[in-house]
């Protein structure tokens, strides 16, 4: 039946996008999680990959997280002598996280979610009409 498929692919964007959303909310808890000792490496941005998957009991493709993976982008260098994983020049490693994209990445994501959300509600009630229709 094609609304069952419907409800499937949608069902598999949300919980792609729920993943997403724990992700970008891990990155933004950890903007400010620097290094405990000087040498070490401060948090490092993760980032979600998704991939097409080929659901064969369906007969249709569906989107599923590849991986998360971490932002090999560089560590932004911030001048704080007093912090106690700074550098023997007075340099603090902080990780790559802006917040502003976490956040732009957040409402995509949330979008998105609410989208197939609407998909499966719009799809719930088309089955309930045929079955109400059925009964008659």
């Amino acid at each position: 039946m094609d609304l069952y498929k419907a409800m499937a692919a949608s069902s598999a964007g949300m919980k792609a996008q729920g993943t997403r959303i724990k992700v970008v909310a891990e990155n933004i808890a950890n903007a400010n999680t620097t290094a405990e000792t000087p040498g070490d490496l401060p948090y490092r941005r993760k980032v979600v990959t998704f991939q097409n998957e080929m659901d064969r009991q369906l007969g249709m493709d569906t989107v599923k997280v590849k991986k998360i993976d971490v932002d090999k982008s560089d560590f932004e260098r911030r001048y704080d002598p007093t912090h106690p994983s700074a550098d023997a020049d007075g340099y603090v490693l902080m990780p790559n996280v802006n917040t502003l994209v976490e956040s732009m990445d957040m409402r995509e994501a949330q979008r998105s979610y609410e989208a197939n959300l609407t998909v499966v509600e719009a799809t719930r009630t088309m089955l309930s009409r045929t079955i109400e229709i059925l009964r008659a």
